[in-house]
C-alpha cells in the first residue's frame, strides 16, 4: 500500500518509496513493482503520471485523475509554477545559502537513446542549496579518521536529468548513497556504521495551483525508516 498524502476528485498524490520505479519499463523487464500500476489498483482509477522521481529517490509524487487535468498541471510544470524541494544528505560540511548555476550536459541512455543526437549542448541548470544541519562522526574512510556530513535543502529552478545528484556532485559534496555519482568509500563506510543503504535524496515538498480550485496547494511527504534512524544517529 502507497502512502497517500493528498487526494480529491482532480489529483492525488504519494509518498513514493525509494527504490520504486514510476512506471513499467521496459529498461527494467524484470520489476514486478511499480507506482503507477499500484496507485491504480489501490484507488480503482486510472491515474496519469505528471512528473517522475529517480527510481532511489522518495518523496512527493503526483498523478492526475484525467487526462484533461493532468495537461493543465504539466502546463505548470512547463512554466515553471511549480515549486520543489528536496532533503539531501551530503560529504564534507555545506553551509550557508547559494545557487549553483551550472549546465548539464544531456544524458543518453545506451539502449532507448541510440538513436538521439549525441552532441547538444548543454543546457541550463539551475540549483540552490541551504545548509541545514552538519556532523562528524568517528567513521573512518582510506583517506580520513572521521567523516563529516551535511544535512541540506535543495530547490531545482530546471528538470535536468539526475540534475540535484549532478550538481552535488559538481560542487564536491555529492549525496551519500548515490551509486552513479557519489563517492563509493564514503556510500561504503556509512552503510558499514549505520546500516543505511539508500540515495539520501527526498522529495519533501511540492508546491502547485490546483488545476481547478485554482488555489495554491503544498503538499509535503515525511521521512522513512532509514531517513529517521540516521537522523537519530546523527542527532539533527
Amino acid at each position: 500500500m502507497l502512502e497517500i498524502l493528498y487526494q480529491d476528485e482532480h489529483i492525488v498524490a504519494v509518498n513514493k518509496p525509494a527504490g520504486m520505479l514510476v512506471h513499467r519499463s521496459w529498461l527494467d523487464r524484470h520489476e514486478t513493482q511499480f507506482v503507477m500500476q499500484t496507485l491504480r489498483d489501490q484507488i480503482g482509477r486510472l491515474v496519469y503520471p505528471i512528473h517522475r522521481l529517480d527510481r532511489p529517490t522518495s518523496g512527493v509524487l503526483l498523478f492526475a485523475l484525467s487526462s484533461e487535468t493532468a495537461n493543465l498541471l504539466c502546463q505548470q510544470f512547463e512554466t515553471k509554477q511549480v515549486e520543489k524541494s528536496y532533503l539531501a544528505v551530503v560529504r564534507g560540511y555545506l553551509t550557508g545559502s547559494e545557487r549553483i548555476d551550472y549546465p548539464l550536459k544531456i544524458q543518453l541512455d545506451k539502449i532507448a537513446d541510440k538513436f538521439a543526437q549525441e552532441d547538444k549542448a548543454p543546457q541550463p541548470a539551475v540549483t540552490d542549496y541551504e545548509g541545514l544541519k552538519t556532523v562528524e562522526k568517528p567513521y573512518a574512510t582510506p583517506r580520513y579518521a572521521t567523516s563529516r556530513y551535511a544535512l541540506v535543502r535543495l530547490v531545482p529552478h530546471t528538470g535536468r536529468k539526475h540534475q540535484l545528484r549532478r550538481h552535488m556532485k559538481h560542487i564536491f559534496h555529492p549525496i551519500l548513497g548515490d551509486t552513479q555519482y557519489g563517492d563509493l568509500h564514503q556510500n561504503r563506510t556509512l552503510t558499514e556504521h549505520t546500516e543505511v543503504s539508500r540515495l539520501m535524496l527526498h522529495a519533501e515538498k511540492l508546491s502547485f495551483i490546483h488545476p481547478i480550485k485554482r488555489q495554491r496547494t503544498e503538499i509535503t511527504a515525511g521521512l522513512d525508516e532509514q531517513w529517521k534512524k540516521l537522523m537519530a544517529l546523527f542527532e539533527w
